[in-house]
């Protein structure tokens, strides 16, 4: 296999990694203010991720960082094509992990709205703008013969894309409402619960349309059977929520989101960013990619590494793998 092959693939399991993590807080981060009635259970809500959402975008981080040494000229002409919508995201970030270190450093009513309405806008916002900059990605954008961006900030406001955006909404607000019944107890869990119910048919609808829209622009075999996977897993996670089985829909769901990233990868190799104007603009694992001699020093660097990181972040989990009670809270 050929070592440019070998980062697309990389990069393309980093952000999948990225998106089954992150996507359970990004959830978690808009319901907390939905599903939380009471000061405790908003707090309750929160303290479920409070152990793991900055180790969750470790993988952002390192997915940005191998675009950037793996393939340059792809993450050059992404940022800058992108540069208002991952800007959003990036401040959208920001404030949301100072919102969760401040919103318990004081005991006012109208100091913790404020930031926990913070948690539900810094959540909210990557939740939506991430499905936005990804089915662009897919569907291509256009670039010029130097693969510069040349359309504006509406040219990536298109129904595709908007779709996209809807679709990794409802995904992530599933994925959160199923982790919350499945880390919380009492009232707060049963609302969790009833509420992955509906938002996983909304998500199901969407998914679906969005995924046979992205087969009928991009296909090939993998792509298909990695959707329809996709597909059978998002119905299996939802079936599992109406038997109240949170364990396995929280594996349904994240299986369904990492499947639809992985179809959305496959669909779009060897391209990594298609031109929709003109053809010599369009991105590929080829023309995108740094030396050989580059690529073979991060392999060895990704293979010490990479199972160190993993080590660490799945001990954090099983550390914190019991539920939260509200009673079990300090009161202030």
């Amino acid at each position: 296999m050929d070592i440019t092959t070998v980062w697309f693939g990389l990069i393309a399991i980093l952000f999948t990694g990225y998106f089954i993590l992150e996507g359970f807080d990004f959830g978690v981060g808009v319901l907390a203010r939905v599903l939380g009635r009471t000061e405790p259970e908003r707090r309750a809500a929160i303290a479920t991720i409070g152990p793991v959402w900055d180790g969750n975008e470790v993988w952002l981080l390192t997915a940005g960082g191998a675009m950037f040494a793996a393939f340059p000229e792809w993450y050059a002409t992404l940022f800058s094509g992108f540069y208002l919508p991952l800007l959003l995201i990036l401040v959208a970030l920001i404030v949301r992990g100072v919102a969760f270190e401040y919103r318990d450093k004081r005991t006012e009513p109208q100091w913790r709205q404020r930031w926990d309405n913070t948690i539900f806008i810094g959540s909210l916002l990557p939740a939506l703008l991430w499905g936005v900059a990804f089915a662009n990605i897919v569907r291509g954008v256009p670039l010029d013969a130097d693969h510069e961006y040349t359309g504006t900030l509406l040219t990536l406001l298109n129904p595709y894309a908007l779709l996209g955006g809807a679709t990794t909404t409802a995904l992530f607000l599933t994925h959160g409402a199923v982790f919350l019944a499945l880390k919380t107890t009492g009232e707060l869990r049963h609302r969790a619960n009833r509420t992955a119910a509906y938002t996983g048919v909304a998500a199901t609808v969407l998914a679906g349309a969005f995924l046979t829209w992205t087969l009928t622009i991009r296909a090939n075999p993998a792509a298909v059977t990695l959707a329809a996977t996709a597909a059978v897993a998002l119905v299996a996670a939802l079936a599992a929520t109406y038997l109240r089985r949170e364990g396995w829909a929280f594996a349904g769901t994240a299986t369904a989101i990492g499947l639809a990233v992985a179809a959305l990868f496959a669909a779009l190799f060897p391209t990594v960013l298609p031109s929709t104007t003109d053809p010599a603009g369009t991105l590929t694992t080829t023309n995108a990619a740094s030396t050989s001699y580059t690529l073979t020093i991060m392999t060895w660097i990704a293979a010490l590494l990479t199972p160190v990181v993993l080590a660490y972040q799945g001990w954090t989990y099983w550390v914190f793998r019991k539920r939260v009670s509200v009673t079990d809270l300090p009161s202030h």
